[in-house]
């Protein structure tokens, strides 16, 4: 199908019309578009941006993720298995750069050995092969790490997500679809048989729309008349790149055991595709939605996420955490006593900047931070995925880079467009 509308009386010019509006060209959004014109649906892609992939899709670790965290059944688990394949899939395919180098998850304290072991367990149920290896068996993979035990976990890779983006767009422009950038969603205006999306070069028209907003994703849902039921906090995650020493020190990916209380998977250290080795990312508040850096200061935003009443259950239960994610910021001595947590010899003369991204994460006011992707239905006349329906993508934080390609196709399915075609 293509897009297209009747010309209106007075020969105005038509208001374009397509099977499909995709609000966002970070990944998740441009794997629905591209999923969608594989399926022959007319589609176009609007970022507010002047170029995609420029926030978390850009600003992150690059690490393909195996799967092994997620608890068993959810969309997390499902989705990054099979994300993890078809990512290295489609950089072979396109000669994208990546590596399938495999990591190891260390567990430096001995609290952290159940830990380990219920890590074990999921990845067993999910289907990702991994490894126990005592202390021996650990340096052979890495022989400068410090630990009890490890998982060798060797599916597990390293890419480029910004190239990944960018070449999705370029396909999605081959199969015929539009990518419309530099133009912000001022509203929406659901009808019986479509969607008006207005933005500040001109409204489109869809049949069907998908909202991949990442950090606005619940202002858009307001927007278009939804209640999210959740709020985006924003965490800044700041890299450190290590010196020729120290990144002599890291072959491939080095995690710790995660903290089940919190959805980050703490710092690691990663060698990047470009040879580069940092480590990363920690987790503080950002004082603005897009906030890079200490300096970069929003009051309005700032002001909307510390009254919100998720945001004070959070800052009530886990401050003593929060405190030494901000201490870890501010202090390259107190970051390095995390990372000498795996790496003893790295020094804090061995650090320096090296970036940030920032993550969104949803918030419920009762304070639970989401831990899965969450998805909401806005139902057209029809029902949820008919014709005048919008779908909002509320939470998709990593592994969503990994698991981009197979959630486009979900999106695609639940919103039944490719039958409609």
């Amino acid at each position: 199908m293509t897009a297209g509308a009747a010309s209106p009386a007075g020969g105005l010019p038509a208001t374009p019309s397509y099977d499909l509006v995709v609000v966002g060209g970070g990944i998740v959004g441009l794997a629905t578009a591209y999923a969608a014109t594989n399926a022959g649906l007319s589609v176009a892609v609007v970022e507010r941006e002047p170029a995609l992939a420029d926030h978390q899709t850009g600003n992150n670790s690059n690490v393909i993720h195996s799967g092994l965290y997620y608890a068993p059944g959810g969309y997390k688990a499902r989705l990054a298995v099979a994300g993890c394949r078809e990512t290295v899939e489609f950089c072979r395919e396109h000669d994208l750069p990546h590596r399938v180098c495999g990591k190891l998850v260390v567990a430096t304290e001995p609290e952290e050995l159940p830990r380990m072991e219920e890590l074990q367990r999921r990845g067993d149920a999910n289907g990702v092969e991994n490894h126990r290896l005592d202390e021996a068996g650990m340096r052979e993979h890495e022989p400068d790490v410090r630990g009890l035990a490890a998982l060798w976990v060797p599916s597990t890779g390293i890419c480029d997500y910004r190239s990944i983006a960018e070449k999705l767009g370029e396909l999605i422009g081959k199969n015929g679809g539009e990518i419309h950038t530099g133009r912000t969603v001022t509203g929406f205006a659901r009808r019986p048989g479509d969607v008006v999306v207005r933005t500040g070069g001109g409204d489109l028209l869809g049949s069907r729309v998908v909202v991949c907003g990442g950090l606005r994703c619940d202002e858009l849902a307001h927007l278009a008349g939804a209640d999210p039921g959740v709020r985006i906090v924003p965490f800044r995650g700041e890299y450190s790149g290590f010196s020729d020493r120290a990144a002599s020190l890291v072959r491939g990916l080095i995690y710790p055991v995660p903290d089940p209380a919190f959805p980050f998977l703490g710092v690691h250290a990663t060698r990047g595709v470009d040879g580069h080795v940092h480590a990363g990312p920690n987790a503080v508040l950002a004082l603005a939605r897009e906030g890079y850096d200490w300096s970069t200061i929003k009051p309005k935003e700032l002001l909307g996420t510390l009254t919100y009443p998720g945001m004070l259950k959070v800052a009530q239960k886990h401050w003593r955490y929060g405190i030494g994610e901000v201490q870890r910021s501010l202090s390259k001595k107190a970051m390095v006593r995390q990372i000498q947590r795996l790496l003893p010899d790295v020094t804090a003369e061995d650090l320096h900047p090296a970036g940030a991204g920032v993550r969104a994460q949803a918030v419920k006011a009762d304070g639970t931070l989401v831990d899965d992707f969450l998805f909401l239905d806005q139902p057209g006349p029809a029902g949820a995925g008919g014709a005048g329906s919008i779908l909002h993508v509320l939470n998709a934080p990593s592994p969503a880079a990994t698991a981009a390609l197979p959630i486009g196709r979900e999106i695609l399915g639940r919103l039944g467009a490719a039958d409609a075609a």
